[in-house]
């Protein structure tokens, strides 16, 4: 039976990592009816996968010459799954952290919200508890690492401690940490039970230190706990819990070896029959989800305002987009793809010459992907908040062209490359126009240079790194204890 892996950054990265935890058992939900089936036919133990070339169950007297891992499917009802995910995490806890509400009309906390997060979230966070502390229990003797990922499961960590005490857990967080002030947005005992369920584990652990600091003045403002900054500490009764900052990479290898692939090659070549067959021709290229935390309509309004200021760039520069719709059954996000497809619409028909300067495609395509990445002479990354954003680190090892990162300054990727990119502020639409016609006409050995050094910091912090980091930090709380 094949089995259903996830699609989004994370799962990519922590699916790279398999072949380095051998011992581990990785519990996730059941996300189709197939996973559905197999967690039933195991009556919720664990079973053994491997992740090349496709995610394929392993049979007990079967040995594999491939990375396995071990993981344990969590059934959820539809009904509870609906609002715990899309009623809370997507897209409440998601928009509080992206700092994306008008607060002027959004959101409206209602009985129903209320509802959904005793129901949904923390019902969901309890049934996941229980599977984490049946693992570590059975097969930890109750003493184990437990990893906890993302804003989905921020309960679990204080609610598998009251049942293992000696294990050791950290809760990473993949999505900005936003200040105090956000959180008050959400009622009182609504955050404060989020706070208190991260607070539960040794290390909260984020990607930049800007969103750990963060997190220290939540604990001190809306819980009023005594917090250290200059240790990164936070004591909740006679537990110190640390916040600390681990930013996340890609698995370098397996970006390199999905560039060189010949698939990629194909694209590739297509790609720049179309549009770079003139010395002269330029491409601007973005790769993103259509989500309105990644501020699409406006880089592509900051690109409209270029070419009506430099008007000699059209036919010459095309922004290539590819864009995955992301979770369209939530309003904001539908809403958010429409207006992607008018701002769109309205720009070509206002620039339009012998080609259409913005080409949108819709879709989900890696080897497009890549092929974009290694043809452009700009990438685009102007997101309005972002966790870590990935694509940045992506691009800079494989582009081909000497091509020119525009990053925006609220990207977790920012605080390492930075410095070897154009910043951006996402708001601000003349000086990411600026920045653009900047980065087009910006000499070969300064594009050069600041790619080669962009690419070099992203070998140096691969996801391996980020990975025994932690584990070396939490290996050493255990013997602590």
């Amino acid at each position: 039976m094949t089995v259903k892996r996830g699609a989004g950054g994370l799962v990519t990265a922590l699916m790279g990592l398999a072949e380095h935890l051998d011992e581990a058992v990785w519990v996730c939900a059941a996300a189709t009816e197939a996973d559905a089936a197999v967690a039933a036919e195991h009556e919720g133990h664990p079973v053994e996968i491997a992740f090349s070339p496709e995610p394929q169950l392993v049979d007990a007297d079967t040995s594999v010459d491939l990375p396995t891992l071990n993981v344990r499917y969590v059934e959820v009802d539809h009904e509870r799954h609906d609002m715990f995910y899309g009623q809370i995490a997507n897209p409440l806890l998601w928009f509080v952290q992206h700092e994306l509400y008008g607060l002027a009309t959004q959101p409206d906390i209602t009985a129903a919200t209320h509802h959904a997060f005793a129901e949904g979230y923390v019902a969901v966070n309890e049934q996941f508890a229980d599977a984490v502390a049946e693992e570590v229990e059975h097969r930890a003797g109750g003493r184990a690492i437990v990893l906890l990922q993302d804003y989905h499961f921020y309960l679990v960590g204080d609610l598998v401690r009251g049942r293992c005490p000696d294990a050791v857990f950290s809760h990473f967080v993949h999505i900005p940490w936003p200040g105090p002030d956000a959180w008050r947005v959400l009622p009182t005992q609504m955050r404060e039970r989020l706070l208190r369920g991260l607070l539960g584990c040794d290390v909260v652990a984020f990607h930049t230190s800007r969103f750990a600091r963060n997190f220290l003045s939540c604990a001190q403002e809306l819980l009023g706990l005594d917090v250290d900054v200059s240790a990164g500490t936070v004591q909740v009764g006679d537990r110190t819990v640390t916040a600390r900052a681990y930013p996340i990479s890609v698995d370098v290898e397996a970006v390199e070896k999905t560039a060189a692939s010949e698939e990629v090659a194909a694209r590739r070549s297509a790609l720049a029959d179309q549009h770079l067959s003139g010395d002269d021709q330029r491409l601007i290229v973005r790769v993103d989800r259509t989500d309105p935390s990644k501020n699409i309509v406006r880089g592509f309004r900051a690109f409209g305002l270029m070419l009506d200021e430099h008007p000699e760039l059209v036919d010459r520069v095309t922004f290539l987009a590819s864009l995955m719709p992301s979770r369209t059954d939530v309003p904001e996000y539908a809403d958010y793809l429409a207006q992607v497809g008018a701002v769109v619409a309205e720009i070509n028909a206002r620039h339009h010459a012998e080609s259409q300067p913005i080409d949108l495609r819709l879709q989900e395509d890696l080897a497009f992907a890549m092929a974009a990445y290694q043809l452009a002479d700009v990438l685009v990354v102007n997101a309005v908040n972002d966790g870590m954003n990935l694509v940045a680190k992506e691009a800079v090892l494989v582009n081909q062209r000497d091509g020119v990162l525009l990053l925006s300054e609220n990207t977790g990727a920012h605080e390492e490359l930075g410095p070897y990119a154009l910043t951006v502020q996402p708001f601000d639409l003349q000086q990411q126009a600026d920045a653009m016609y900047a980065a087009l006409t910006m000499p070969v050995d300064g594009r050069r240079t600041l790619l080669a050094d962009a690419a070099e910091t992203v070998r140096r912090n691969d996801v391996q790194r980020w990975l025994s980091s932690q584990l070396d930090d939490l290996s050493s709380l255990a013997d602590d204890g």
